[in-house]
């Protein structure tokens, strides 16, 4: 295969997953979100079961107090909010203390030191009275009727393990920041549709999320030494044959990278999760009773050997700037020219269709689509280089090594 052939591969996948996104995100809005009621009016539940709020909480002392506040004002009948110390060296823990005292509803549970966010949410799960767990990040706002549309899926099947909502930007002073206001919508959004169009998700938000118990202690709850826990949750429901879905109705107003580093830290997070979950579970999937995992399973794979060949192709153009290449290898540059047009005229259209759908959502929301010009290669290159890192990052783990918490780039507000 010469690099020709190589080039059309890695230019010509991410249109198709452009496509196969925008296909299953359209079909999505048509069948499961035109027509339906808005975040304001969610269906009604009676009677509206208990829930317990999950706060998984690591030196979040700037922001506890506010993330509590946002959950207080939950327009749903009957819930507890257990927020989780784990192992805090600033003042969470007083002030989730100071709160437990001027709320009733607010329970805090001390863990003594940093064991990783999949033990905090284990132990607040054990600590809850309820079946059904809201878990919401420490500097995260919860919308006022996510809880209640959360809930309304848990309760429409006993087959439904968990519910994703729609985690949307809150920092947008920067030019990160506003490309990531584009792609939560465009990307993360849209996937999310297709992918359940098709009838798997490759994760839920771990920021915005529910749980049924029984489904959790059906698959062992979450997994410490994962980096991504809710990565591997979602594998590990979906692969005993329990039910996750995506509302974009539940709102969580989140905090992110606006620094490069910080966006180069979260993103590795996110690649190493997947080829973990892919080393432990992937073999796993070959059986017949686990079909349904395999449209992931091979979105994933392609995803691998796309920034291998992209790889391949980077190799060969530098190698080509010093001596000459087989006659079958030369190419005239590593940008294929009409190729890059096409993809970035593909992207644009996808981003607009997402943009249009998600102003349920965010009313004025189409101002952000000039800044996602800049966002195409961006995304690709970011997710090139992040896979490539996270290989040998992850393959020299030391096995059972605990995943803790560690302090994130929370941006400019």
């Amino acid at each position: 295969m010469g690099i020709a052939e190589l080039l059309a591969f890695a230019f010509w996948y991410p249109v198709a997953m452009s496509f196969l996104w925008l296909a299953g995100g359209v079909y999505y809005y048509l069948r499961r979100e035109r027509g339906k009621p808005l975040r304001d009016q969610p269906p009604r539940l009676d009677p509206a079961p208990p829930v317990s709020i999950l706060v998984p909480c690591h030196n979040e002392g700037e922001n506890v107090e506010e993330t509590i506040a946002a959950l207080l004002a939950q327009r749903y009948p009957d819930f507890e909010i257990v927020a989780i110390n784990d192992g805090s060296t600033d003042d969470t823990g007083a002030r989730l203390d100071a709160l437990a005292r001027s709320h009733p509803q607010v329970r805090a549970v001390h863990l003594d030191r940093n064991l990783g966010k999949a033990n905090a949410l284990r132990m607040g799960a054990l600590a809850s009275r309820s079946e059904y767990l809201v878990c919401i990040d420490g500097d995260a706002l919860l919308d006022e009727y996510a809880c209640h549309w959360l809930v309304w899926h848990l309760c429409s099947g006993p087959r439904v393990g968990a519910v994703t909502g729609n985690p949307r930007i809150r920092n947008r002073s920067t030019l990160l920041g506003k490309l990531q206001v584009g792609e939560f919508s465009s990307i993360i959004g849209m996937i999310k549709r297709a992918q359940r169009s098709y009838g798997r998700l490759f994760t839920i938000s771990g920021v915005v999320s529910a749980f049924r118990k029984t489904a959790l202690h059906h698959v062992g709850y979450w997994s410490d030494d994962m980096v991504t826990e809710d990565i591997d949750i979602s594998w590990r429901l979906q692969m005993e044959h329990w039910d996750i879905r995506y509302e974009p109705n539940a709102l969580a107003w989140i905090l992110m990278p606006e620094t490069l580093r910080g966006l180069w830290r979260q993103r590795l997070r996110w690649a190493r999760g997947g080829v973990e979950v892919l080393l432990r579970h992937g073999v796993k999937l070959f059986t017949w009773r686990r079909r349904r995992m395999w449209g992931v399973l091979a979105e994933y794979l392609l995803s691998l050997l796309w920034a291998v060949v992209m790889l391949g192709i980077i190799v060969a153009w530098v190698i080509g700037m010093f001596s000459p290449l087989p006659p079958h290898w030369e190419h005239g540059g590593l940008m294929p020219g009409w190729h890059g047009v096409v993809l970035a005229l593909v992207c644009l259209l996808q981003f607009a269709v997402s943009l249009v759908i998600d102003r349920r959502y965010e009313p004025r929301i189409g101002r952000y689509y000039y800044w996602m010009i800049w966002y195409p290669a961006a995304y690709w290159l970011l997710s090139f280089a992040t896979t490539l890192a996270a290989v040998p990052v992850t393959l020299l783990k030391r096995r059972g090594q605990l995943a803790v918490w560690t302090s994130p780039d929370r941006g400019y507000r």
